[in-house]
């Protein structure tokens, strides 16, 4: 299982929470420097920031699962 492995890695809930938080933060980072990026001239300087958008939903996804499973560890012991 995908997520036990990744637990037994050191990675938590909170880990996968605040990388779903920072790609927001990074999307709208690169969002901003697009728009400076289209005033010069260059088109479609957005698509990096559509990229990276897509990001927060699979962590947030991986975050619940991952709590999921430490909750469930948790009550085993």
């Amino acid at each position: 299982m995908l997520v036990r492995m990744l637990h037994e890695k050191g990675l938590r809930s909170e880990h996968a929470y605040l990388a779903g938080f920072a790609s927001i933060l990074a999307s709208i980072a690169t969002w901003q420097a697009s728009l400076r990026i289209e005033k010069k001239g260059e088109e479609r300087a957005d698509r990096l920031s559509t990229f990276v958008g897509e990001w927060p939903p699979t962590f947030f996804a991986l975050g619940l699962a991952l709590a999921n499973y430490e909750k469930a560890c948790h009550h085993k012991h």
